[in-house]
């Protein structure tokens, strides 16, 4: 069986909200660890096979999965019948691959940069601005309802999600406020929520 080394209230929410959308939550164990906080909080967890002690980590028999945006890969792929995740082949798959990438190659080291209000040339050469990188959303947002057309699919999810943990302190266009709003009222998303609480 998969185990999913989760934390409530961390990145690996989201993948609790996903196995719910995939249908899969009674074919993966999610597993409760303690990781350390960004308040300096909590403690690595000696059950956590995460070699730095976060979360999320999947464990499938003797592989294993990390990063939110190949585990959500692996999941898509392991359970196509949700159609969350287009398969080899899909026209799409290569907007999905790309969106999973951008997320964590871009979006995320943006909005942290943007957040902590450092600058560096290199760093804006790198990785973009972050106001270019919304506007990368919302160019595609205003045309559609989400980010591979009108069906929701795993890698809204997950672009979505810095939305919804930092709220105010990532502005965002009045489209992707919609696409963010419109994410974070999904069941599977308020079923998460509460399921951390």
């Amino acid at each position: 069986m998969l185990t999913l080394y989760h934390s409530p209230k961390s990145r690996s929410s989201s993948l609790i909200a996903l196995l719910d959308e995939l249908g899969a939550t009674d074919q993966v164990r999610i597993e409760r660890v303690d990781i350390i906080r960004q308040d300096g909080s909590g403690r690595i967890d000696p059950r956590n096979p995460h070699p730095e002690g976060k979360v999320p980590y999947l464990v499938d028999g003797d592989d294993w999965v990390r990063e939110r945006g190949a585990i959500i890969l692996y999941l898509t792929d392991r359970f196509p019948e949700a159609g969350l995740g287009p398969l080899p082949g899909d026209p799409r798959r290569g907007q999905y691959l790309s969106w999973l990438s951008w997320y964590q190659g871009v979006l995320e080291p943006v909005a942290l940069l943007n957040y902590c209000k450092i600058e560096h040339p290199a760093l804006l050469d790198t990785f973009r601005d972050y106001d270019t990188a919304i506007q990368r959303l919302d160019e595609v947002l205003t045309k559609q309802d989400y980010l591979l057309g009108d069906a929701y699919s795993a890698a809204d999810l997950l672009v979505a999600s810095p939305f919804m943990f930092f709220q105010d302190g990532m502005p965002r266009t009045p489209a992707v406020d919609a696409w963010v709003s419109r994410v974070q009222d999904r069941p599977s998303m308020r079923a998460a929520a509460a399921s951390d609480d």
